[in-house]
């Protein structure tokens, strides 16, 4: 049989595209995920890798839908190949049922991983000088005025939270950490 497989990073993006190719391409059955492909578990590819017999074919749009590192890329070509599996990538245009398939698709895993590489540096040289021009990433600490008055509403009882996080406009995440910090307790309501 031939399977298919699509995968998106965040629920937000679609799908759409990978299963017109994967549907074009003749394949019996689609597996996707929504899920990031650093995860080393992922419930559709799960699925798959367990339903998969001597004989069948994995299509993909691309390499970099199915792993996000050569590692990763080679390690499932491995477990293919050992199942007599094979691999077929629609943009690289590779079938490792084939040598030359096998071939190209080493040398494409390696370009692959290379690009991500390359990206990956750009964006820490990105964030360095953004940095160096004074860019603060994260997000801004809580207003000292606002965090008191928070804390002064919450040891006082009579409110909840909830009410303390609207008059202040504190989140509950750092009014919670400084309660924490601080090892504040709250007066019982009378």
């Amino acid at each position: 049989m031939r399977f298919g497989y699509a995968r998106v990073s965040t629920k937000e993006q679609n799908l759409d595209r990978q299963l017109d190719q994967l549907t074009a391409a003749r394949v019996d059955r689609i597996f996707s995920d929504k899920i990031s492909g650093a995860k080393e578990s992922r419930p559709e590819l799960d699925k798959l890798l367990s339903t998969l017999r001597e004989g069948d074919t994995v299509v993909v749009c691309s390499y970099d839908r199915l792993a996000r590192s050569s590692k990763q890329l080679f390690d499932l070509a491995e477990r293919f190949s050992d199942s007599g599996v094979s691999l077929v990538s629609l943009k690289e245009g590779t079938d490792t049922s084939t040598p030359q398939g096998r071939f190209f698709f080493a040398m494409c895993a390696a370009m692959a991983q290379f690009e991500r590489e390359l990206i990956r540096e750009r964006q820490a040289e990105g964030i360095a000088a953004a940095k160096a021009r004074g860019r603060r990433f994260g997000r801004p600490a809580t207003d000292a005025g606002k965090m008191d008055t928070a804390i002064r509403l919450y040891q006082n009882g009579g409110l909840s939270v909830a009410e303390i996080c609207e008059r202040t406009g504190v989140s509950r995440a750092p009014l919670y950490r400084e309660i924490k910090k601080q090892g504040i307790t709250r007066k019982q309501a009378s």
